[in-house]
């Protein structure tokens, strides 16, 4: 095959990716937006959970699988726009578009003032140092008697929309979180498909070149770190919305270690694999573990190995080798 033909083939495969990815994505859609219409109360209660959790696993995705900052410090900034969302239900408004608003600004303000030093670190240095950041705020949490110290804060009352009636069902209150995370899902999408996200890209696979280029890494890498921080604190006005209470264990390590785990399980960098992930972990910890006697957290461990040593690219780039050889046979 000529290298005409092959780009000519190449041009003819791109539209039908584009259009494939197009229908799953509204089938999926769908699917979400008709569960609350055929489930009961609790399953579409650990659903909204799996939404709230996947937001805060996108920007765990953002720092780890696009920007190559493995960072296990994210439930910092998710529980920063949680508490955030709580007190301004119970001081202030019951609007949930208030509530997320003020979460994202807290996430964000919050990744702002920590995230100048970290980014300056790569590796198992950054690793330590979002760590260290994310313990900080947990003890502050745990200790700070203005939101209920170990206690956590409780009182929220329930959710409103627009001036409406507080949203009481369990359906509603999934609405507006599977509304919220799929607008934050196209905003992540369209910033990593972006010159801005192609430049993270960049620095993720060959810094010194992207220096070399006139680009300022430690600027950039800034700037997504913000951009993560007002994500997760999104994803933690939502588990507020949902939960009606926060408390100290929403951003202790094991959220945070969770977070990492789904990125690393789904594919990173894939944005929707993340997302699967955050839907299994969450699963396992929550539902399956009571079937295995409580051991939910070995058999997520069991799962982590196996697809460390079976799919090192997660389940997205599972899916990504099945769809190139299926285009390799055509």
């Amino acid at each position: 095959m000529s290298a005409a033909e092959r780009t000519q083939a190449v041009d003819g495969i791109r539209p039908r990716r584009t259009a494939g990815k197009a229908v799953v994505a509204v089938a999926v859609l769908l699917l979400l937006a008709a569960a609350p219409l055929v489930l009961g109360a609790y399953p579409v209660s650990t659903m909204t959970r799996i939404l709230a959790f996947a937001v805060l696993v996108l920007s765990v995705d953002l720092l780890t699988g696009v920007t190559g900052l493995p960072t296990l410090g994210q439930a910092a900034y998710f529980g920063a726009g949680a508490y955030t969302a709580a007190l301004v239900g119970i001081h202030l408004t019951s609007d949930a578009s208030v509530q997320l608003l003020a979460g994202l600004v807290a996430g964000l303000v919050t990744a702002a003032l920590t995230g100048w030093v970290a980014v300056r670190a790569r590796g198992v240095v950054f690793l330590m140092l979002t760590l260290a950041i994310g313990e900080s705020v947990h003890q502050v949490a745990d200790t700070w008697s203005v939101v209920g110290a170990s206690n956590g804060l409780a009182g929220m009352p329930p959710i409103t929309l627009f001036g409406g009636p507080p949203l009481l069902a369990a359906g509603f209150v999934y609405w507006w979180v599977l509304a919220a995370a799929v607008v934050v899902f196209a905003a992540v999408a369209l910033v990593v498909r972006s010159p801005y996200g192609r430049t993270l890209r960049g620095i993720r696979d060959n810094e010194a070149r992207m220096r070399a280029l006139g680009y300022r890494p430690a600027l950039a890498r800034y700037g997504v770190f913000c951009l993560a921080g007002a994500v997760a604190g999104t994803g933690g006005a939502l588990w507020a919305a949902h939960a009606r209470f926060v408390s100290p264990g929403d951003l202790g390590f094991e959220v945070a270690a969770l977070a990492l785990l789904s990125v690393v399980i789904g594919g990173a960098g894939s944005l929707w694999g993340p997302c699967l992930g955050a839907a299994l972990v969450l699963l396992v910890r929550d539902n399956l573990s009571a079937a295995v006697g409580g051991h939910g957290p070995l058999v997520l461990g069991l799962v982590f190995v196996a697809v460390v040593f079976l799919l090192p690219r997660g389940v997205a780039g599972l899916a990504a080798g099945i769809r190139r050889r299926k285009e390799g046979l055509s």
